[in-house]
């Protein structure tokens, strides 16, 4: 292990760690690496740091993922203590505890033992042996799993398995999203099938909602043993098979068909075997185009189903349009195939960047009853407004805390309504899973138990004719067809919406005014001072500071998975733009253990964003408790030796940021580089205290920007929908009541 490993599991600073070698004869020798990058013996250390009465503060997961490191990326370990995972989940904690206290050659026999009896169920699986070598990794699983859980074990081996796979990139579906889709499905399923089943993730929500018989397929082996072992663990009643293999190429499943089918299947492969799949009877639909391997999906999930069952799969919006999959979507919908289709907010789902969709299908029954409608759920809207406080389509105020300031992102074309026209980011922790999913079953409930007598409700859901969805584009994107129209839009909340939002801008403005007030800046004399500096680094070493967190460019959280979190994540766009903390589990920095408290001096670790984008900020009080997010530098000044806003300031310079920045589409800055002027702490703090209002000039610039920006879209859209009138002005006439004119 390197002095980093150390200094987490010790929960102390690397500097500490090269003074204990220094000063301690018994510190451990290192037993590799050079003599610039040591590597020391894990045992060893560990038992250095106990009997110097250090108890390790690394979490349950770090110390598995150390164990597993340590063992080199040749070993195969973490294949070989999947099904010890298995049989730890059903061991109480204190016969865990009783387990990794023995001696090695013991506790060795005792875990061949306990993973001899892995099911058939799980893919794959060979009986397992461990080496003398192994018996660190075991002591460390046996903790993970008896401090963190089973499934937290499972999801470190998985991650460590898919790194040597070269198979980076592969994520579970979100808990949360997993339960909505799931919860889609009828109460009565049993027999679910998952034909890209991953890590596990849908077929355990299904279980959770009474599934009995699960079914699952993936083409990596260890995302097959992955699923088997987490089925074992989260529903051992349930009769699962799992299997390996490409669904699409050489199905496991043939002449199975179930009751449901959920499926996050992949998206734009393009080696998806158009060619010698071209005459497949699955394709009843159409042959999907070459680049639409995501209707191939669709129909190999069709095919599974028994007549009238459902399907609920995670697709990407471009489905939805892409002129190439036309004909393949005209033909689901006259055939009553697709039933529904819900948008998500970005960042709810990997791939992070775009906002995915549900879509919910069902077999046709022959003889059954005609499907006339198709519903469609904007649930990226009703996030959006849920974040911001804007009204909904009818004007009525929603839940909110006002204007964030943050990011803007507007979709494209017609569908932004009048009553949505704010339109803030929504980020991970704002995102509300269980508010969405009721807003969505609430819709799903109503339009399955009466489809024909169904109530709209602009703005958020509507059900279209099938008619009206076949056109030349056959565009089944939600917010096209949700958006609020003029006829769904009250003139009179709209108006008053209007008037609340001149207030807040007018309020903003002043505020704006306050911050941008001269305030008897100063020059400095003929030429500018010049200082004497020392860098990050020479700081760290003199104790003046410490450097909790160093982003690495290209890290993030676990592989395995987003993981839970009890509390807000601070993401850069929080440090670009003054809010609170707004991040959740899919934003944490890949050593998040430390939290973020008051004073902290927060670095932004990409360059870039514009003027309006501070690189630096402090940590106050609404951010003490926020655990860090990717791409953020972590410096913890002392505050007898450092003001943390003098820090800060100088530290976002623009001259400083690129003297230690490397790249140059994506430019990463190396805290260690950057330089600080030496000057007393009494001048620090009048230094700080002007950078303190630099920085709240620049957050009351963007907030004033966005709200401006909402305003002016709402004046325009009310104005355009006919439900606004221009104000009364000198000179022009009030056609308010006059009758309609034919002249132009």
């Amino acid at each position: 292990m390197t002095a980093a490993e150390i200094s987490r599991i010790a929960g102390v600073t690397r500097a500490t760690v090269s003074n204990w070698r220094r000063r301690h004869d018994d510190f451990p020798a290192p037993t590799a690496g050079t003599e610039t990058s040591p590597l020391y013996d894990l045992p060893a250390v560990q038992a250095w740091l106990r009997g110097r009465g250090h108890t390790s503060t690394a979490s349950p997961t770090e110390e598995l993922r150390t164990a597993l490191r340590l063992l080199g990326p040749g070993s195969g370990v973490a294949a070989r203590l999947f099904p010890l995972v298995a049989a730890a989940s059903h061991r109480t904690q204190e016969e865990l505890a009783e387990l990794a206290a023995v001696p090695d050659d013991q506790l060795i026999a005792r875990a061949e033992k306990a993973a001899g009896g892995l099911p058939d169920t799980v893919p794959e699986a060979e009986p397992v042996h461990y080496g003398p070598d192994d018996a660190g990794a075991v002591r460390a699983l046996l903790g993970c799993v008896r401090e963190a859980g089973a499934q937290a074990a499972l999801d470190v081996l998985a991650e460590r398995e898919l790194d040597e796979g070269a198979a980076s990139g592969v994520y579970q579906t979100p808990e949360g999203l997993a339960r909505l889709m799931a919860r889609l499905l009828p109460a009565d399923v049993s027999r679910v099938l998952d034909p890209a089943c991953g890590s596990g993730t849908l077929l355990a929500a299904a279980a959770r909602q009474g599934a009995r018989e699960l079914f699952g397929q993936d083409s990596l082996p260890v995302q097959g043993r992955r699923t088997a072992v987490r089925l074992l663990i989260a529903a051992p009643e349930a009769e699962t098979a799992i299997r390996v293999g490409d669904s699409l190429r050489a199905d496991a499943f043939p002449d199975v068909t179930v009751d449901a089918v959920l499926c996050n299947p992949p998206f734009a492969d393009r080696d998806w075997g158009h060619d010698e799949l071209a005459y497949d009877p699955r394709w009843a639909y159409g042959v999907p185009p070459r680049f639409e391997s995501e209707l191939a999906w669709v129909q190999h999930a069709l095919a599974h189903l028994e007549p009238g069952g459902h399907a609920v799969m995670l697709l990407p919006p471009a489905l939805a349009f892409r002129s190439s999959g036309r004909r393949v979507r005209s033909e689901l919908i006259r055939a009553g195939a697709l039933r529904a289709v819900v948008s998500l907010p970005a960042r709810a789902a990997y791939p992070l960047h775009i906002g995915l969709q549900i879509w919910v299908f069902q077999r046709p029954e022959p003889g059954g009853t005609d499907r006339t409608t198709v519903l469609f759920v904007d649930g990226e809207g009703e996030q959006r407004d849920g974040a911001t406080g804007t009204p909904s389509a009818t004007g009525t105020a929603t839940a909110g805390a006002g204007s964030r300031g943050g990011s803007r992102s507007r979709r494209s074309g017609p569908s932004t309504s009048a009553a949505s026209a704010p339109t803030s980011s929504v980020s991970a922790a704002t995102f509300d899973w269980e508010g969405l999913s009721e807003r969505v079953l609430d819709q799903w409930a109503a339009f399955t138990t009466a489809p024909d007598t169904y109530a709209d409700e602009p703005g958020v859901a509507r059900a279209v004719p099938l008619v009206d969805l076949l056109d030349d584009v056959v565009d089944v994107t939600p917010a096209r067809h949700v958006r609020a129209t003029a006829a769904d839009i009250d003139p009179a909340a709209l108006a008053r919406r209007v008037h609340d939002l001149h207030e807040q801008l007018a309020e903003q403005v002043a505020a704006l005014a306050s911050a941008s007030a001269s305030g008897g800046w100063q020059p400095s004399g003929a030429s500018a001072r010049e200082w004497r500096t020392a860098t990050v680094s020479d700081l760290a070493r003199g104790g003046a500071l410490t450097v909790l967190r160093a982003a690495t460019p290209g890290t993030r959280g676990s592989k395995g998975g987003a993981p839970a979190v009890d509390g807000p994540v601070l993401t850069a766009q929080d440090v670009s733009t003054g809010n609170s903390p707004s991040g959740g589990a899919v934003d944490l920095h890949a050593d998040a253990a430390q939290p973020v408290a008051a004073g902290d001096v927060l670095v932004r670790a990409v360059a870039g964003g514009g003027n309006e984008s501070a690189m630096t900020r402090v940590a106050d009080d609404r951010d003490a408790g926020a655990l860090l997010g990717q791409h953020i530098h972590l410096l913890r000044p002392d505050p007898a030796r450092l003001d943390p806003w003098f820090l800060a300031g100088f530290l976002g310079a623009d001259d400083n940021i690129a003297s230690a920045s490397t790249g140059s589409t994506l430019v990463h800055v190396t805290p260690g580089r950057l330089r600080v002027p030496l000057l007393p702490l009494e001048e620090q703090r009048r230094y700080g205290e002007a950078f303190r209002r630099v920085y709240a000039l620049r957050a009351a610039v963007r907030r004033t920007a966005d709200l401006a920006a909402d305003t002016a879209a709402t004046l325009t859209t009310g104005l355009t929908a006919g439900v606004l009138l221009p104000p009364d002005t000198p000179g022009t006439p009030d056609t308010s009541g006059a009758p309609d004119s034919s002249s132009a």
